[in-house]
């Protein structure tokens, strides 16, 4: 005899359409623990992969993922095996898979490396099941988002506007085109103009940093303070090696 799911009594009502009914239930059976299921990092630990009959789970900036799907990748012996039965945030922009590394503060992390950790959950969330909130830095027990949750949201937010806006004012001056190769090496070389090294202002903020990127300057433009030439390049080469 086979088994037929009954639906719901608080679904079993005429007035909900059939197809947000059909999604409904399509969501309670992708989260085998409930809709949201508030986790205890010691209940978390017990679903690091070393239970065959457990599923896989990790947790990132609070949010708790069944990444089972991915057995090979987060099981014992898999590659991402240190992510599993934690939260371990930091660690995905770090590499630092150590016991001290795989932590979920990010403490010290840049805007640019926040913003990535965000982008990491927000990956999660498209790729694989989400199965509740890790009680602790990121979420209380009521399962709010509590004050660092929030402002990790807005550093990430601050980042994706800072990236826009260095995207926006770099596409005002071309890049160098740029070539490698076992044989000659690095070369950066400009179509129309003379290669210079330029400063990253938005850098600053984004990474803590001050970084450069190589443009090209018409003949006329060489006067401009803050250019760079390649060491060991000749200023009205079209051409230098790095």
């Amino acid at each position: 005899m086979l088994f037929k799911p009954s639906i719901p009594r608080f679904l079993a009502v005429s007035s909900i359409p059939v197809a947000l009914l059909a999604v409904l239930l399509l969501r309670s059976s992708l989260n085998p623990f409930g809709r949201v299921k508030l986790w205890t990092v010691v209940e978390l630990a017990k679903y690091n992969g070393a239970d065959d009959k457990l599923p896989i789970l990790l947790g990132i900036l609070g949010s708790v993922f069944d990444v089972t799907e991915g057995k090979t990748h987060y099981g014992v012996g898999g590659g991402y095996h240190h992510f599993a039965g934690r939260d371990a945030s930091r660690a995905f922009v770090s590499g630092n898979f150590t016991d001290d590394g795989l932590t979920d503060s990010l403490r010290g992390l840049s805007i640019s490396e926040i913003k990535s950790v965000v982008d990491w959950r927000d990956f999660y969330f498209k790729r694989y099941k989400y199965v509740g909130k890790l009680i602790g830095r990121y979420y209380n027990n009521q399962g709010t988002p509590t004050k660092l949750l929030k402002g990790v949201e807005a550093k990430a937010a601050r980042g994706a506007q800072l990236l826009e806006k260095q995207k926006i004012e770099e596409a005002k001056r071309p890049n160098c085109n740029s070539r490698w190769s076992q044989e000659d090496g690095g070369q950066v070389w400009c179509d129309d103009g003379y290669p210079r090294l330029v400063q990253r202002p938005g850098d600053i903020a984004l990474t803590g940093k001050i970084s450069q990127r190589c443009a090209c300057f018409k003949e006329d433009e060489l006067d401009q303070p803050g250019l760079e030439v390649y060491a060991g390049c000749d200023p009205s080469s079209k051409v230098c090696v790095v």
